[in-house]
């Protein structure tokens, strides 16, 4: 497999990011059609909250999931210089 650039990295990670971000944004436009509009007070706040929470952990396993994978594979040194910039 090919070794990819810092930069190639994080494009890859912002692509990803990206694509999920619009996913959620369609999702959220369509989501009135497809459901109906409904009255609940309690259920469209939790449903918010659990989107976010949500989201901050699919970006953050699109960003840190890698090095994770590696620390957790004892590739420790490697994980942590993984976004590494050298002077």
């Amino acid at each position: 497999m090919k070794k990819l650039s810092l930069a190639q990295r994080g494009f890859v990670h912002v692509l990803g990011v990206l694509l999920y971000v619009f996913g959620v944004a369609a999702f959220m436009t369509k989501a009135n059609s497809w459901f109906g509009e409904t009255d609940q007070d309690f259920v469209t706040p939790v449903a918010v909250l659990m989107l976010f929470v949500f989201s901050a952990l699919v970006t953050g396993g699109l960003v840190l999931g890698k090095p994770i994978m590696l620390y957790l594979d004892g590739q420790k040194k490697k994980a942590l210089n993984y976004y590494y910039i050298p002077d």
